[in-house]
Order: C-alpha cells, then structure tokens, then sequence
C-alpha cells in the first residue's frame, strides 16, 4: 500500500491523523521567492502543484496561426523567431528589443524596453519557443509587450535532451502576473523529480485500476506533466478524470448504504382512506408520469426502508399532485408529512394549493369537514403569534397530517406526533444541518422525497444527486396551452410600446399579466431578499443601464396610456406576509390584473389565468430562472405569451440565452445549454467547494460515461465494504473534498 500521505487537516475515518510527506511540503521549498503568486492560484503544498493540471497542450511542431489572433486574448502560442533588432529612443536613448515571430505566413511583433542583453542572446532567429502574454495594439498592429518565452531547444539542455524536448507536446498551464506558464511548467518538473510511487496516495484500489487497465496516480501526474507524446497526456488525464468521478461517487454510494441501514416506519397504502378519497375526486386524470412515479414512491413508501428519492420534471408537470399523493398514503398510516419550501410566498402558495386540492379533506375534525380528513397547518417565521400556536399545536397533537413551512420547521419548538415523510421543495436551497434538522424530528428515519422545478441533465444527476433514485415528469397535464416566447430589443421604442399594448390585450380578454424586475428599488443595488440568478457576462461592453426596479416600474406603467384604467399591483419579498396574499390574491381574482413583482414568483405560484410575463433586464438573468418564470403562465385553457426585454448585444453569451429561450421550451434542452455556457461551477455549485479538491478535469457535459463506470465501480466496493476500511486513500480522498462547504454542497443533493 502507498505511504499514507495527505492533505493537512485531513483525518481518516478512525480519527488517526495520516504521516506527512513529500507532498505536504510547502511549495516554497522548491520556489523560494513566489509564495506569494502561487497561493493566488490556490498553490500552497508540493501536492497543490502537481494538482495544478495543465489546461492545453502545445505542440512544438505546428506553429500557432497569428492571424486568429485578437487583442486582449490571453495567448500561447509556437512561433519562430524571424529577426531581433536592438533600437534606441531618440530623447531618451532607452534601449528596446523588437522582435518579430512569425508562423511562416505572418508575423507578430515582441517588445522588450530596459535590459535587453539576456532576450537578445536566446531569441536569435531560427529559433523556435512558447510565448505567453497577453496581445496589445501599438500603431494598429498587435503587440506582445514583454511576453514570457520558453525556447524549446534551450541551451542550457545537454544536445540530445534539447532535441529530445523540442518533440515533446509543451503543458501550458492557468497563470497569475508574475507567474507565468514557464514558470509553473519549471517548478512542476522539479517537484515530480524525487517523487515516488509511495509519496502518493491513490484513491483507486488496485482491483478498480486493474479492471478499468489504469495506471497508478504517480505515473498520471507524469503523464499529464511531462509527457512524451500526445497519448501520454491524454492516458494521464483519462485515468485522473475516472478518479475524481471514483472519489464523488464513492461518497454518494457510502451516503446512499448509510440511509438505506437505518429503519423506517412502513407507509402501506390504506384502502379507503384518504388517498382513495383524493383520487376519486380529482378533477382530472393523471398522466401516464404521474402514475408511474406515484406507484414508485407508493411501493417504497410500503417498505421498511427509508425511500430517497428526486422527483423532477418539466415546469406544470404536477409534480405537487405526486407530492400530495405521497403525503395522504403516509397519513393513512398514521404518520405525518412536512413540506419544506425555501421563502414564505412559496409556502404559502404551497398551503393554498393542497387545502383547495383537498377540499373537506383539509378539514378534519372542523365543521363540514370530512369524517375521515385530516388538516393542512402553515409554519412560517413572520406568523401572528396566535396562529403559529395554533399551527404547533396541530403539528404536535397530530390534527395536522400536513405541515407546511419555511426554515420556521426547523426550529426546536416545532414538534410532530409522528413524521413519516419530509418533502423538500427546490432543495438545493437547504443545507445538510437544516435537512438533518427536521428528519431529527422523527422516531424513525423518514421517508424523503426531494423536488426541483429545475431540470437536471442525466450526467447532472449522476453527480450530484446519486444517492438518490430519480424519476422525471415530462408530460404536462391535459388542458394546458403552452406559451410562445419571444425577444424584445430594449434600445427599441417601438418594440417596446407594443409589449405594454400586447399587455392591454390580455387583460381586455380576462388575463393576467406579470412584470418581473431584478430590483425592489431603484435606490438600492439590488433585491437583496430576493434569489435573483443574475449574470453579469458581459461586462467588457459598453456601460449597462441600471437594472430596472419594482417600485419605478410599476409607477411608471401606472402612467402608460396603453394601461390607462387597468389597475396595476407589486409584489417582493420584503413586503409582510399579510401584503403578499393580499396582493396574489388580488391578482388571481383579477381585481389587479397586472403584477410588478420580483423573482418571488418564480416558483409555485399557480394562477390558471394568467397569460402574458414581461420580463425586463431578461438578458441578466439565468436560462433555468427565465425558465421557471415563464412556467408561471399558460397554466390554463388560454395560451400564454412571454417577452423578454434584452439590451444584449448579438453574439454575447447574454444574446444566447434569451434566443435559446425563445427556441425552445424543452427544459432539459435548456438545462443542457446552461450547463455547457456556464460550466459546471455556477450551475452544481461547485464553485463552493474551493481549496484543492475541486473537480478540475472531469466535467459533466462531456463525461457521462466515465461518470456511470465509475459509479458502477463505487457502488460494488461500497456494497462489499460500507466504511471504506479496506483502503484507506479513498477515505482520506472523501474526507478531504467534504472540508468546509464542500459537504453542505453534497448533502443539497
């Protein structure tokens, strides 16, 4: 076995802290004089180096086209020095260096002022190097001003090495001022010089690398280092790719045993009770979804083990009837149900939906209620005081079967007769402590059913969500006219006076209309209480207009001539609660038409009239969040229209949003789209997990497949060995990825 050698503040499982080696050296051991620079790039340890990879590959025998070039790209590129001339300035006699590199078709000029002698003597024409920097302009033509170099026939090589090298594909690597590729690429080599195979812990057990033909983590990081040929960097990045998927999917299978050990209550369905009054009364009939999944989560609810599951599905695909379901099986049981929902006008909405699901079945023990119904209790934060006691009170004594509520659930004087079932409600929003909170509430382990209104790509899933099973609504249910969507250029008058009279339109014919705004108020940066998905990817353009606010926007069209006589409503998340139902409730009879509101109603929010939304500064805002909120309209009978006013220039990544969202209303089409724009940190929330241990090469977009081996892989070593104690590298892997809020970003899952 290797050394056991780790990370500092790493511990196993039994609490044993593991010997330190070579890799935990401070990387100013081989560097003295650039602490500084490499800890900018998060480069602290001789392990942090060499798990600092490579972003591309130059190859020294194909020189780089300067014609692609463009000013203000960061570059490597492989060129051949043409000529190096030494001149002076005429006032100040400081020498300069010019020097020109050319591809063989065009050529690129390099600027050295002060000391030139050294360039001199190592860029003589013929020569051929890796130059790094960033392209200027200088009298219209692009420039390279004091660039970094790396010759590939150094002088300083013995002949044979330097010809040697000169073949070998050349690590360009993600550099800092004052730290560049050349640099990085010299201080690696020395650090991989007296490492051997047992300075290095590898996750993967031997049977895995031997089953899946992979060489050991030593000669990976060779391989992707100092590679020989183009294959080698790409055997060492294959094998290092399968092991961050291995060290994930070990975890979530290690979760995933963990949960399924733990006893349950069983939920059997009960004939005659509540769920048969439920279902012989709906309005309308389940889509085919609908029925597969209840019955998947009516069978393990049946069970003595604790159900996991995701549901997830298209935006109205009736995912709350599946929930609903579940929660009067396990309430024909005996046992209760919490709905966690991340803000109050979600929860809410929540409670209002269910108890007008339900009818008299909401209503047990209350007059006209019946025989056999239970109650719907709403726990928020900002309740008057006399119905929270009423809402515990339910919730305690067991009246309530149903238990609605924001984090106020979590709090340690809600109590439960019997909780049996957790749904969570856009789960990503809530952290392991606040889940583990109220599952700490039960007797036994409860069963969870997690929702997201957000669609999640299969790999997505794979990865951040595998230990739990998922079942995907695709279907919208009968009687719903879907919604057309298009763009509305900002900069144009015209276009826009044709949205508010569009807008007039549908209110004339018995609709509702949203107005979505980033801000609350137009004096402060931003809705701060709001979950505002804004994007700022554009910032290199000309200087944007302030993002348009509630309380501006909402006088403003109260003074439109298009609107004139048609009442105009807001709604944000700092209103109090009282204020929110009043103005959703005002909104859904149509007393005011139309709603100015935030992104409070981005989810859950169910008015079958409404059928145009407005959404202003769309171009800020993420695929996924746009998404959600045009899902708000074309609930009903009449179909839905939703503009997107955009001041992103064509070609932008801005641009592409809103045009994708206007070409389609697939939500896993979107979701993929969003995924491969933004890269997996801002879409999993990766970007949380920091430090070292971070997913640098597997990317799930492309890696699918070594994402399901490797899962296959982990489950049959966690099936054999549940704590992991056969191979302690993997468990000093987990743990070291899970430091900080790395484990609260697993556990959203």
């Amino acid at each position: 076995m290797a050394a056991r050698s780790s990370g500092p503040g790493v511990r196993y499982a039994d609490g044993v802290e593991p010997a330190r080696g070579y890799l935990d050296e401070a990387v100013t051991t081989l560097v003295p004089r650039s602490g500084k620079p490499f800890a900018s790039l998060g480069i602290r340890t001789v392990g942090d180096l060499l798990r600092h990879y490579p972003w591309r590959y130059a190859d020294a025998s194909t020189l780089t086209d300067i014609a692609g070039l463009a000013v203000g790209e960061d570059v490597a590129i492989v060129a051949e020095v043409r000529q190096a001339v030494v001149r002076r300035a005429r006032t100040t006699h400081q020498a300069r260096l010019e020097v020109q590199i050319t591809d063989g078709t065009r050529t690129l000029q390099l600027i050295f002022f002060g000391a030139t002698r050294h360039h001199e003597n190592l860029l003589r024409p013929g020569r051929r190097g890796l130059f790094s920097g960033q392209i200027g302009e200088f009298g219209g033509r692009p420039q390279l001003a004091h660039p970094t170099y790396e010759m590939f026939d150094d002088d300083t090589e013995g002949e044979r090495q330097a010809v040697e090298r000169a073949e070998w594909p050349r690590p360009v690597y993600r550099s800092v001022a004052g730290l560049d590729t050349a640099k990085i690429g010299r201080a690696v080599r020395t650090a991989l010089g007296p490492l051997t195979e047992g300075d290095v812990d590898d996750p993967l057990p031997p049977a895995v690398r031997e089953a899946r033909r992979l060489g050991s983590r030593r000669q990976a990081l060779q391989d992707v280092h100092e590679p020989h040929t183009e294959a080698d960097w790409r055997r060492g990045r294959a094998r290092l790719r399968f092991e961050e998927a291995f060290v994930l999917q070990a975890e979530l299978a290690r979760r995933r045993a963990r949960a399924a050990a733990e006893p349950a209550t069983a939920r059997p369905r009960v004939a005659g009770g509540l769920l048969d009054a439920f279902d012989a009364r709906l309005p309308f009939a389940l889509t085919a979804g609908q029925r597969e999944v209840g019955e998947q989560v009516a069978a393990e609810l049946a069970g003595a083990v604790p159900m996991q599951r995701l549901l997830q599905g298209e935006v109205g695909s009736g995912k709350t009837v599946v929930a609903l379901r579940a929660m009067l099986q396990v309430v024909d049981g005996g046992g209760q149900a919490a709905l966690l929902a991340p803000t109050e006008v979600l929860a809410a909405q929540h409670a209002r939906s269910l108890r007008a699901l339900l009818g008299d079945l909401a209503e047990g023990g209350m007059l006209g209620g019946s025989e056999i119904g239970t109650r719907v209790a709403l726990l928020t934060g900002s309740q008057p005081a006399a119905a929270r006691k009423a809402a515990l009170l339910d919730a305690a004594g067991g009246a309530a079967g149903i238990v609605v509520g924001t984090h106020a659930l979590l709090s340690a004087t809600v109590q439960f007769a019997d909780l049996g079932l957790v749904v969570v409600d856009e789960q990503h929003k809530f952290g392991v402590e606040q889940r583990d909170t109220l599952r700490a509430k039960a007797a036994t382990s409860p069963h969870l059913l997690v929702m997201t209104a957000t669609p999640i790509p299969r790999t997505v899933a794979m990865t951040v969500f595998g230990d739990l099973e998922t079942s995907v609504l695709r279907e919208v249910p009968a009687g719903r006219s879907g919604v057309t969507t298009h763009v509305v250029p900002a900069d144009r008058p015209g276009w826009l006076d044709r949205t508010w009279k569009r807008v007039r339109e549908e209110v004339d014919r018995g609709g509702r209309a949203y107005v979505v705004c980033a801000r609350i108020d137009g004096d402060e940066p931003a809705a701060v209480d709001d979950d505002v998905d804004l994007l700022d990817d554009d910032q290199a353009g000309p200087a944007r207009p302030p993002l348009r606010a509630v309380l501006e926007v909402a006088d403003r069209l109260r003074e439109l001539p298009a609107l004139a006589g048609v009442e105009v409503g807001i709604l944000h998340g700092r209103m109090a609660p009282e204020d929110k139902d009043r103005a959703l409730a005002e909104f859904s009879r149509g007393d005011v038409p139309v709603l100015v509101s935030t992104t409070v109603v981005e989810v859950g929010v169910d008015v079958p009239e409404a059928t145009v939304m407005v959404v202003l500064d769309a171009d800020r805002f993420g695929v996924s969040q746009l998404h959600q909120l045009r899902g708000r309209i074309g609930r009903g009978a009449a179909p839905g229209v939703c503009l997107l006013v955009s001041s992103a220039p064509e070609g932008t990544p801005a641009a592409a949003r809103v045009e994708m969202l206007a070409r389609t209303s697939d939500g896993f089409e979107l979701a993929t789209f969003d995924l491969e724009q933004r890269g997996e940190g801002d879409v999993l929330g990766a970007s949380q997990w920091g430090g070292s241990s971070s997913l640098r090469l597997l990317r799930v977009t492309r890696d699918g497949e070594v994402i399901e081996r490797a899962r296959q892989d982990a489950r049959a070593l966690v099936e054999d060995d549940p704590e992991l104690a056969g191979w302690p590298p993997l468990r000093a892997a987990i743990d070291a990825m899970l430091t900080g809020d790395r484990e609260e970003f697993l556990d959203r899952a």
